[in-house]
């Protein structure tokens, strides 16, 4: 909060035991505007920049949510380490606020965390660590993204436009309650001593930072507790406004990774200009062709067998017979090219069964038509060509190939 010098009378007595009065601004909307209006005289109102994705992260102490941020940060391809916001209020500018009689209230923390969003490695996506904490912070992160909404729309017929992309917020909370919670701080204290311990004896590695809350049982349930009452109900508050992802983080730490994996799956219809979704929609994504490609190809080759018997066994009888000694000849490399004229080509039925009998056996084949037009007649007089056209079928067949021993 705030400190502000009050002067005083000095010639009257001095009244004892008066409570401190607490002047700092709680106008989350007088904040916000303070804010923004530094940041547009800063950087200019066409740099307000933010991230086009922002992971707010939250966890109980013990949740892993350490172990588990480099996870979240590979499935959503964000390359920047996590923005610390206990970290940001041990930076110079947050102390140099302090060395001044003042105390970082939710205007500097609001200001510390939406100037450092604007660093440019953030553009492409951030995850936030320890914000949004009180109701004040809430709000802001309320405005701020309806703001880059209005900004988005304000430069959306200009060449700026590819800087405002469609905001995503997640809320991401791993939890677990307060008996696991204290039980991992305490494992984790006793981890560290005996870590520490290990260093000092070899003189080899370094320390870890031995936490009080890890070592005093009362502690670490006090650490539950004010995590419970600032953090979680801050997030879970913002629940009806943006993404909300809630991680049960008792389990092993595959079944967690797992459950974040599926919390994040790629959502288009979140990320894409709603335009470019509404002309993309109607393409399946790949997930929804491949999860029932075994089947459906089992079900083509067994009609094959039913209903088109004597040309699948052409089919198969040329694989065998003239494909399977070339592809065999590329063993190591796994990539063979195969041409052919046969005319058994030219029904699209057989091309088709040619790639589901590849694909059954663990191959990949691709095929495409090399069109060649033959001289057959010349016409000494005019001097005009005649000619026929040859089709060529191209087959590329690729698999895992050899691998050898070397050196």
């Amino acid at each position: 909060m705030y400190e502000e010098r009050i002067a005083m009378n000095t010639s009257q007595p001095i009244k004892k035991s008066a409570p401190p009065i607490d002047l700092e601004v709680k106008d989350a909307q007088l904040i916000f505007n303070s804010v923004w209006k530094e940041l547009e005289a800063v950087h200019g109102r066409v740099n307000l920049r933010f991230p086009k994705e922002l992971i707010l992260l939250g966890g109980a102490p013990g949740a892993g949510k350490g172990t588990n941020t480099d996870f979240i940060r590979k499935v959503r391809d964000i390359p920047e380490d996590p923005i610390v916001v206990s970290e940001l209020l041990n930076s110079p500018e947050a102390k140099s606020i302090k060395a001044q009689g003042g105390m970082v209230g939710d205007r500097e923390v609001v200001g510390l965390v939406f100037r450092k969003l604007l660093d440019s490695q953030y553009q492409g996506g951030a995850i936030l660590d320890g914000f949004p904490r009180t109701n004040v912070q809430v709000e802001c992160l309320k405005m701020l993204f309806d703001r880059m909404i209005s900004l988005r729309r304000e430069f959306a017929d200009q060449p700026e436009a590819v800087h405002f992309k469609q905001p995503v917020f997640h809320i991401m909370v791993l939890f677990v309650d307060e008996a696991e919670s204290v039980a991992r701080q305490l494992k984790r204290g006793r981890q560290t001593i005996a870590h520490n311990e290990e260093v000092e004896r070899s003189g080899v590695g370094q320390v870890w930072e031995e936490r009080p809350t890890d070592f005093n049982e009362d502690l670490a349930k006090n650490r539950y507790r004010v995590f419970k009452e600032q953090t979680y109900n801050a997030l879970v508050s913002l629940k009806q406004f943006f993404h909300y992802h809630f991680i049960n983080a008792q389990a092993s730490l595959e079944i967690v990774q797992d459950n974040i994996l599926h919390e994040l799956e790629y959502q288009s219809s979140l990320e894409l200009d709603p335009r470019t979704f509404h002309s993309l929609q109607a393409i399946p994504l790949a997930s929804e062709i491949v999860s029932h490609a075994r089947r459906d190809l089992v079900t083509r080759l067994d009609r094959y067998e039913i209903e088109q018997s004597e040309l699948f066994h052409r089919v198969v009888d040329y694989i065998e017979d003239r494909m399977m000694p070339i592809v065999m000849r590329h063993a190591i490399s796994g990539h063979a090219n195969i041409n052919s004229e046969d005319l058994i080509w030219e029904d699209n039925d057989a091309l088709a069964m040619l790639i589901d009998v590849f694909s059954e056996r663990g191959y990949h084949a691709t095929v495409d038509v090399r069109r060649h037009d033959v001289p057959v007649r010349f016409d000494l007089q005019t001097g005009d060509i005649e000619y026929n056209q040859k089709k060529v079928y191209r087959f590329i067949i690729r698999f895992a190939g050899s691998e050898i021993r070397r050196g």
